[in-house]
């Protein structure tokens, strides 16, 4: 099958799609939506975990589990499956039972208002940015309720250093969110995937407008955050092995543990298609129409592209930097992230006055 019949094929697709009836095109969104966040968080911990960790410690990561190690992940799947659920004895077993769920939906909450291509969206939002700092959010939630429902200390310490850290770090992400925001002139990711791809800088519009150039200082911003709020290093002070063992998850095992592993690494990749989208242009390329049909085909492997491309810097720098102390995480957020964030809203709002 060549292009043109992909084209046909994906075109005619979005005729019957959109013949269904509404609890049934619901249906294919959440199908689609819970494969293609499993789908990036596997392909996530395979290149980045399994592979391109182990290349920069010099070994090779899993190799016994298929060919070149690519079953790995299956098989750790496989046993943390068999695995027996604890739930220790004091525990709220309600609300113990139920984090690692809160956290997950959050995650898969964010993917709805991702798009894909011009057609290709889940559900097209005119407050699509505010939705998705709005259910990122939900995730405290969840962390909070693992830490105080495991009755441990060790949880719960490592669930208030979380919450604590989360809530500094959101302000500084949603801060840096709001140039963008300005300079798009909408609340719409799809609208500020259009706006990159149909603006110019200085009156050259071979490639658009990136927002990753005229708002690098957001990108920048936004990458510290994001790696803070995956409690990633070294921003890990809530699953501090050294001294909270694993914080939050220390008294999970089995399948609720496994939902956890998911989460951190679907949520690392949902951030990093976010930022594609507000700053790399998401599923454009530039110098080609955004209207064509074609991007309905290659727009989500575009976007996929620049998520895998992101999340290397996040996996990059966890293994790179020491961990900070919590006084040193909080003054970062406060004391630095907050203004520089701040001023550029200001420089953004007056240049986007002016010009």
């Amino acid at each position: 099958m060549n292009l043109g019949q992909m084209t046909s094929a994906m075109t005619d697709f979005a005729g019957v799609f959109a013949e269904l009836s509404y609890w049934q095109q619901t249906t294919v969104r959440v199908v689609l939506g819970l494969a293609a966040v499993l789908l990036v968080a596997g392909t996530l911990v395979y290149a980045h975990l399994f592979k391109m960790v182990s290349f920069m410690q010099s070994r090779l990561g899993p190799m016994e589990a298929g060919p070149y190690g690519s079953l790995q992940l299956l098989a750790e799947v496989g046993k943390f499956i068999q695995k027996e659920d604890i739930i220790p004895a004091r525990a709220d077993r309600f609300v113990f039972k139920a984090a690692p769920f809160v956290v997950l939906v959050s995650t898969f909450l964010l993917v709805v208002v991702l798009p894909g291509g011009p057609d290709a969206w889940f559900i097209s939002n005119d407050l699509g940015v505010y939705l998705a700092m709005a259910v990122s959010s939900v995730s405290v939630i969840g962390i909070l309720m693992a830490g105080w429902g495991s009755a441990s200390k060790y949880s719960l310490i490592g669930g208030l250093r979380a919450t604590g850290q989360l809530i500094a770090y959101e302000l500084p992400l949603l801060l840096a969110v709001i140039g963008v925001v300005i300079q798009a002139g909408t609340m719409n990711l799809q609208g500020i995937v259009l706006a990159q791809a149909n603006g110019s800088m200085f009156g050259w519009d071979a490639i658009g407008n990136p927002f990753i150039i005229t708002q690098f200082v957001g990108f920048v911003i936004f990458m510290i955050a994001m790696q803070a709020e995956l409690t990633q290093t070294p921003f890990d002070m809530p699953v501090a092995e050294s001294e909270l063992v694993t914080g939050y998850m220390t008294e999970y095992s089995g399948l609720r543990f496994l939902l956890f592993f998911i989460g951190e690494f679907a949520t690392a990749g949902v951030f990093s298609a976010i930022a594609a989208v507000l700053f790399l242009g998401g599923w454009y390329i530039p110098g080609l129409d955004p209207t064509d049909n074609l991007f309905n085909l290659i727009g989500p492997l575009v976007l996929v592209a620049k998520v895998v491309l992101l999340s290397f810097l996040v996996f990059w720098f966890r293994f790179t930097f020491p961990r900070f102390r919590e006084d040193q995480l909080q003054r970062l957020a406060w004391k630095y992230l907050v203004p520089i964030a701040l001023a550029n809203i200001v420089v953004t709002g007056v240049l986007k006055v002016l010009v």
